[in-house]
């Protein structure tokens, strides 16, 4: 596989990363210096492969450099979800064992919590500006060695997805064992192949970087000599006139920006020339048929959808015509893993039949950071090589695979997986508060929205009550994973034992919702 390094050579000033909103431009022969020296100045601070780097940052170009810098050290990134609370955030780098912290300026209240909450941080840089007890990055590049040592070991990223507990996970795949010169399997190889990534590829990441997918996909598109284009962050129309403008041949999307594109006046549609797009990816949440479809009526064929997960267990694929044919499906395996339908007693479904998915590699391609009990329940039993994430599905007699619902509860909200449980923990503790249950219900634009359904505490009244108390959670958790509403109930389906039955929940108002849009 190629890799940056090598495009400084070929072609040094064609553009790695362009800020679609600025301009700001980061080229190949930049990268590779700027990556060479961040690596060497990692080393001199006693950094050896296996060791972690939080990256603290807003969209903007030294994401690829620190992301590079990784990679040619065989050390594991860490991005951050910057929206966090701080204690939040705390737990994420303390977890991960970052010795080294670099964050953005613009970003310095957190960044300064977490250089002084976190004792296991050696070292912090600050990007962009000055923070107090920061050392300056443009300090930290000056001091090290622009040469290339011989020793360049593949490093990887060590990302958070929390589990049905609503605790991150940290997600730590193994160090491959070569240099980051040599080529290997990769993301580069799986989707670069498919989707046709190779020089001439203009790539939009409209998404935040410290998610999985957008931090993957750059480095994908600059490892085979393409020109990445990320937005500051996104906005509908600025994202088609980023298009037009940079002649952008792929993208990747989440459906909720699909919702936001299609909702724009038809003259501002109309406006921006697509023309250029040979594939557009959407991944990360469920796309509702109808979108898809006026997607595809809009900007052709081009649409490429995959279902694959943070920890990298497989991946299925479909594009555009496949799914006219076989609409509501997420593809099919043959790309990285097998796929294989299992019910309860463990044994493998036959078609048409809804279990639980597992994709089957030559070896467990992760395993969760201190939680051997989680990565083994991630495990089969008689197949220690198949791995879940929890969802479940089933397959035709063609193996298009299909998804039903997910194992655990999480809500998938604008392409932002959201965990139930760390807000009913929070409701939990509110005095006017006897039961409550949160669950994602189906939303036009976000995909999911987030309910809280609450039995009120005997003797409370509920007027005003919704209210507080999303004010409330949104005082304790990050916004995004905040109910929007709440609603009361007399009594929550609760079973003998005590168990909620979130299923009749998410059925009973899966179906309120669709009658609500009825007309």
């Amino acid at each position: 596989m190629p890799w940056p390094g090598a495009f400084a050579r070929t072609a040094p000033d064609r553009p790695a990363l362009v800020m679609a909103g600025s301009g700001a431009t980061l080229t190949y022969a930049e990268l590779e210096e700027r990556s060479t020296r961040l690596a060497s100045w990692l080393r001199a601070q006693g950094l050896r492969p296996g060791d972690v780097v939080a990256l603290l940052t807003d969209n903007r170009l030294e994401v690829s450099e620190v992301y590079w810098a990784c990679q040619r050290a065989g050390l594991y990134v860490t991005a951050v979800n910057w929206h966090l609370a701080p204690a939040e955030a705390t737990y994420v780098v303390a977890d991960s064992g970052a010795r080294v912290l670099v964050a953005a300026a613009t970003l310095a209240p957190l960044a300064r919590h977490l250089r002084a909450a976190v004792p296991a941080l050696e070292a912090a840089l600050s990007v962009g500006g000055p923070v107090e007890g920061f050392t300056g990055y443009a300090d930290a590049l000056a001091a090290g060695d622009p040469v290339p040592p011989a020793d360049q070991p593949r490093g990887a990223d060590l990302l958070y997805s929390s589990g049905t507990t609503g605790r991150p996970k940290g997600i730590r795949p193994p160090l491959p064992d070569r240099q980051v010169t040599e080529p290997g399997d990769s993301i580069a190889a799986v989707f670069g192949t498919r989707y046709g990534f190779g020089e001439d590829t203009v790539y939009l990441s409209p998404a935040p970087a410290y998610h999985a997918a957008p931090l993957r996909f750059i480095g994908a598109v600059q490892a085979t000599g393409g020109s990445v284009v990320m937005m500051e962050a996104f906005d509908a129309e600025a994202a088609l006139a980023a298009i037009e403008r940079y002649g952008v041949t792929h993208g990747q999307f989440v459906p909720t920006m699909f919702v936001r594109m299609l909702k724009l006046p038809p003259e501002v549609r109309g406006r921006h020339d697509v023309s250029s797009l040979r594939v557009a990816v959407h991944a990360a949440a469920p796309c509702p048929p109808d979108v898809k479809r006026a997607m595809i009526d809009w900007w052709g064929p081009v649409l490429e959808e995959y279902y694959a997960s943070t920890e990298s267990a497989g991946v299925t694929m479909v594009g555009s015509a496949e799914w006219l044919a076989h609409p509501g499906t997420v593809g099919r395996d043959g790309f990285l893993g097998t796929v294989h339908v299992v019910g309860d007693d463990g044994r493998e479904l036959p078609p048409g039949e809804v279990g639980v998915i597992y994709f089957e590699r030559e070896a467990m391609p992760f395993a969760y950071l201190g939680d051997p009990e989680r990565t083994a329940q991630a495990q089969h039993l008689d197949h220690p090589t198949w791995s879940t994430v929890g969802d479940m599905g089933y397959l035709d007699e063609d193996r298009w695979l299909y998804l039903t619902d997910r194992q655990s509860n999480m809500i998938i909200s604008g392409g932002v997986n959201v965990y139930p449980r760390e807000a009913e923990d929070v409701l939990a503790l509110h005095p006017a508060v006897h039961d409550v249950a949160v669950i994602g219900v189906p939303d036009e634009e976000m995909g999911e929205s987030v309910l809280a359904l609450v039995q009120p505490a005997p003797g409370t009244g509920t007027a005003g009550l919704a209210d507080e108390l999303v004010s409330y959670t949104r005082q304790r958790l990050s916004h995004f994973k905040c109910p929007s509403r709440v609603e009361f109930v007399d009594e929550l389906p609760r079973t003998p034992t005590g168990k909620l039955q979130k299923h009749l929940l998410r059925r009973r108002y899966a179906a309120t919702e669709d009658a609500g849009r009825r007309p």
